[in-house]
């Protein structure tokens, strides 16, 4: 293939990238920059025969001017990055300075917004993610083992939590989980505590998010471990067998092996899918008990007293570069391999 082949043949996935991926993150860092114009406020006093009070209102003509004349904003620099809202670098050095122990200072850093976000987003990630693949493996595993007749009603039950659009999912569960719901009695009963609520509790419903998070995602892994097991070499299985290896010796020995490509393919996804966790938070109206960097944005975004496009921004950005975090360790391992595999 010439070069001009190569390059009308990639053209229209370049200038997809370009337009859909490359400049809304360029905007959306230049957006972080600038922060909202202040409101410009009148006050005045109304008189009456009982003396005179005074009222603040809005100049609306001089804020929509203001606004024509510099519509990001006004440009704020890095302030957005290190105010109290997000990397609190001042809020931070303060509470080194006032805590006597290490874990002091850290139950303060957890009181800051983002902070408190960054923690659940990152428990969330790191406890969600094994726990689909170890369970979507398991699943593909116990599926391919199944009698023909079987497999076929099997998978498409499996598969229902894909079905579902998250968000509904997520309300589901909710009410399963309220006290009126078939969940939340059934603990009330067993523990014999009518005052028992797993929403009442930041512990236990970041124990139901985990749940959550790993029932609307394992189906995915499964769905596509369960093709990769297709691809595995019978003759290899019974050399093994013949040697005398036991069914996990094979799966240990010969099966996951031959699925790592796909270990780290779902691997990839699921990083980036649950450091944007958000549907969970908003289906079970967790914003008290757990939030994320993603419901920061959500929040900022329908603020009461306008949109926060530039916090909003920021933190976006901080999000962009946290799962650029994550997946440069997979990234480099996939990287090594391919060279191993090109000598």
């Amino acid at each position: 293939m010439t070069h001009g082949t190569f390059l009308k043949f990639i053209f229209p996935s370049l200038a997809a990238m370009l337009l859909f991926i490359a400049l809304p993150i360029v905007s959306v860092v230049v957006q972080s920059l600038y922060v909202e114009h202040e409101q410009i406020l009148i006050t005045t006093e109304n008189c009456g025969p009982f003396g005179c009070t005074p009222s603040t209102t809005i100049d609306q003509e001089a804020t929509q001017a203001l606004r024509d004349a510099e519509p990001l904003g006004r440009f704020n620099g890095l302030g957005t990055y290190f105010n109290r809202g997000h990397l609190a670098t001042t809020e931070i050095g303060i509470a080194w300075r006032a805590s006597d122990s290490l874990g002091e200072f850290f139950g303060r850093v957890m009181n800051l917004p983002f902070y408190k976000a960054l923690a659940f987003t990152l428990a969330y990630t790191f406890i969600v993610t094994p726990l689909v693949l170890m369970l979507g493996l398991v699943i593909a595993l116990a599926v391919n083992a199944l009698p023909r007749i079987v497999k076929g009603p099997t998978i498409f039950f499996t598969l229902l939590p894909m079905i579902v659009t998250p968000l509904i999912g997520s309300l589901i569960l909710f009410w399963m989980i309220d006290a009126r719901g078939i969940l939340g009695a059934s603990l009330q009963t067993l523990f014999d505590d009518p005052n028992l609520s797993l929403k009442a509790s930041p512990t236990l419903t970041w124990i139901t998010l985990f749940i959550y998070g790993v029932w609307s995602s394992a189906p995915f892994a499964f769905i596509v471990f369960y093709a990769g097991l297709q691809t595995v070499s019978e003759e290899t299985l019974e050399a093994a067998m013949i040697d005398g290896a036991s069914r996990w010796q094979r799966v240990r020995h010969v099966t996951i092996p031959h699925l790592m490509p796909l270990v780290i393919f779902i691997t990839l996804i699921q990083l980036m899918d649950n450091f944007r966790v958000f549907e969970p938070i908003i289906g079970f109206s967790a914003e008290a008990n757990a939030t994320s960097l993603s419901w920061i944005i959500f929040n900022d975004l329908r603020n009461e007293a306008g949109s926060l496009f530039g916090s909003a921004a920021a933190t976006s950005v901080l999000t962009i570069i946290g799962i650029a975090i994550l997946l440069t360790p997979v990234v480099i391992r996939t990287w090594r391999d391919f060279n191993r595999k090109a000598v």
